[in-house]
């Protein structure tokens, strides 16, 4: 496997799961993004019956909307810390890294989700043509990750400034690349799925609302990677999140990309 960047991994050198308040950030941003998730998951059909696999379920938010609103059958929520990760009937939780060439949940699924998960992550493309292998004919395999809307030619804003160290900080820090992010249908068509498509969602930033308290804690906690970019300092730090909350906020958060593909009905089963 690639190694990883100096700073190591997502979880350790930065969001460390430990730290005070990780999962209430985690929260902030199922709440800015959960309701588009279930309503595009609901129209791919994931309901009674239905075995799901849940890759990166961070504090369990979907996995338990599958449950209690989709009324699947079961959901095998898998993360390299499950700390956050409650117990209720019909959810099977697995402590494992999905990059590792031992992965194997033993099973295919209806469903295989990920979020927020391969931006974070080395050899992309493996790890969606593995995933794709645990879908079962005829399941989908749904994969979302973010979108930097935050381009040269978006007006110089405080948030726009502290966005751009953000992900460049995170790049050199733990890998994280959200370039790759719109390649999402093309990467799905190479793993041997059909009726492949893809939509975009962009919460609004209003002062208060999850999407923005989601962000100024993410710059909190990335902080130094941010100022070891240098394009932002502490005060340029601070004043984006001043600018969040504040009635002169006008500025896109990062967009969350959904992508999806259905495995033929007729796939050899493994």
């Amino acid at each position: 496997m690639t190694a990883g960047p100096p700073g190591g991994r997502y979880g350790e050198a930065v969001f460390p799961p430990g730290q005070a308040g990780e999962g209430e950030r985690i929260d902030f941003g199922a709440l800015a993004y959960d309701d588009v998730t279930m309503a595009r998951l609901r129209a791919l059909g994931a309901g009674p019956g239905w075995q799901c696999l849940d890759v990166g379920a961070g504090t369990g938010t979907v996995a338990r909307r599958l449950l209690e609103e989709a009324g699947v059958a079961g959901v095998l929520a898998v993360d390299r810390d499950v700390r956050f990760l409650g117990e209720r009937p019909g959810l099977e939780v697995l402590r494992a890294d999905v990059t590792g060439p031992d992965f194997a949940p033993g099973r295919r699924f209806r469903l295989v989700h990920a979020r927020f998960v391969l931006m974070h992550l080395p050899e992309r493309e493996r790890v969606v043509a593995a995933l794709a292998e645990h879908v079962e004919p005829g399941g989908v395999l749904v994969l979302s990750d973010a979108v930097d809307l935050t381009s040269d030619r978006a007006p110089r804003t405080p948030y726009a400034d502290a966005m751009r160290a953000m992900w460049q900080g995170l790049r050199a820090t733990i890998g994280t690349d959200v370039s790759w992010v719109p390649s999402y249908p093309q990467v799905l068509r190479a793993a041997g799925l059909g009726s492949v498509a893809a939509e975009v969602h962009v919460p609004p930033l209003v002062p208060g609302s999850p999407i923005s308290r989601f962000w100024a804690d993410t710059w909190e906690r990335s902080r130094a990677a941010m100022l070891g970019t240098g394009l932002v300092d502490d005060a340029a730090v601070d004043a984006a999140v001043r600018y969040l909350d504040s009635a002169e906020c006008a500025a896109l958060s990062a967009g969350m990309l959904t992508a999806w593909g259905r495995k033929p009905e007729d796939a050899a089963r493994g």
